[in-house]
């Protein structure tokens, strides 16, 4: 949906459209349209009135000069295919900011969740808080603590769903429909159908490093044409004379012409040094691509590794806090414990359930990401 919903790809289809309309332009017969000239004389302008009147007129079209015809051609074709390997990298792109999108509008329910949740453990304290300080059995203190923690909670549970809508609001308008993608679908099934540790196959598929050698391609062509095109073209033509002349045997001339303009090295060397020039550009772009997949590789195996360990980390400090919390509630209901360690426990719980929420949309979105950057998507 992002896909068809994205600007950019009705951009770069255009260009390759236009790109095959110039190569189909390229095979004609001319390299251009043809030029009409017409001259008229007439001595009655001059004032002698003699009957000397002459019309003259002519067509020609340009030629080809050797090899620029095909060398057009070439340049229009390679820069289709550019066109649509730059598709394939936009797709890319705008797989990753779904990635992103996805994992910030997931986490955020998952935040008002662990809102709601500590939220209603809060207002369990605070019920039996209120009976005791109604009854002389607490101090107002207890009152005043647990009423400030529930309006830290609520203030929690705002925020986090100003978030679901801010997030939603960002994927709507990527996607063009209402709905967040589920992004837990991905677990480490996805990564067996992954070829991440064979990094040369992966950086030859890229779509990043196969544009930017199709560059380099088109580029090389540019200078073929640009070395083709060494001189303007020449141009050939029929014409026509016809003259009215006093005493003339004759009034009516055609023949042929020929227009053959001479190199010169300020019309051919700015386009030899622009075609250089862009070769130059894309060697250098394709040589950065490679090694920022290179670098991108490393860095998405890197947190791969990283999201997984935090994770399995994160599990085990969630489970233990909320144990703890749901404990020093139990120590505080039997006199064990002071109200405020039992409020303490609990922000502590919700924060590790939010590490723990963050860490599992870490983990998912990495093996997305993964299977992004290695074009094998289940």
């Amino acid at each position: 949906m992002a896909w068809k919903n994205d600007p950019v790809r009705t951009e770069l289809q255009t260009n390759q459209q236009s790109a095959d309309a110039r190569a189909k332009a390229a095979q004609s017969w001319f390299a251009g349209g043809p030029t009409l000239s017409a001259d008229y004389y007439d001595d009655r302008i001059g004032g002698s009135h003699l009957g000397y009147i002459t019309w003259q007129g002519s067509v020609s079209v340009p030629l080809w000069l050797p090899g620029q015809g095909t060398a057009t051609e070439n340049v229009a074709h390679a820069d289709a295919r550019t066109a649509l390997m730059r598709l394939d990298v936009e797709r890319m792109a705008v797989a990753v900011r779904v990635v992103d999108a996805a994992g910030a509008a997931s986490l955020a329910r998952k935040r008002e969740t662990a809102a709601l949740s500590t939220l209603s453990a809060l207002k369990r304290v605070s019920d039996v808080v209120s009976r005791s300080v109604r009854a002389g059995e607490s101090v107002s203190v207890d009152s005043q603590a647990i009423m400030a923690q529930l309006a830290d909670a609520r203030s929690e549970l705002e925020s986090a769903r100003e978030e679901i809508s801010t997030s939603r609001t960002a994927l709507q308008t990527l996607l063009g429909i209402d709905g967040i993608p589920d992004i837990t679908q991905a677990d480490r099934r996805w990564l067996v159908l992954t070829r991440a540790n064979n990094l040369r196959w992966v950086e030859d598929d890229d779509p990043r490093v196969r544009a930017a050698h199709q560059e380099v391609i088109a580029a090389q062509a540019q200078v073929h044409l640009a070395r083709a095109s060494f001189m303007p073209n020449p141009e050939v033509g029929v014409e026509a004379l016809d003259q009215a002349q006093y005493g003339s045997p004759w009034d009516t001339q055609v023949g042929f012409n020929v227009r053959v303009p001479l190199p010169n090295a300020v019309t051919t060397t700015p386009l030899t040094s622009a075609a250089r020039d862009r070769l130059a550009a894309a060697s250098r772009q394709e040589i950065q691509a490679r090694r920022a997949v290179q670098n991108e590789m490393a860095q998405v195996r890197a947190r791969l590794e990283a999201a997984t360990i935090t994770l399995d980390d994160a599990r085990v400090s969630a489970s233990a806090m909320l144990r703890r919390a749901d404990a020093m509630e139990h120590s505080w209901r039997l006199g064990e414990s002071p109200l405020i360690e039992a409020l303490r426990a609990r922000t502590d719980a919700y924060r590790s359930i939010l590490a723990l929420n963050r860490a599992e949309i870490a983990w998912h979105g990495a093996i997305i990401r993964i299977g992004i950057a290695t074009g094998t998507m289940p």
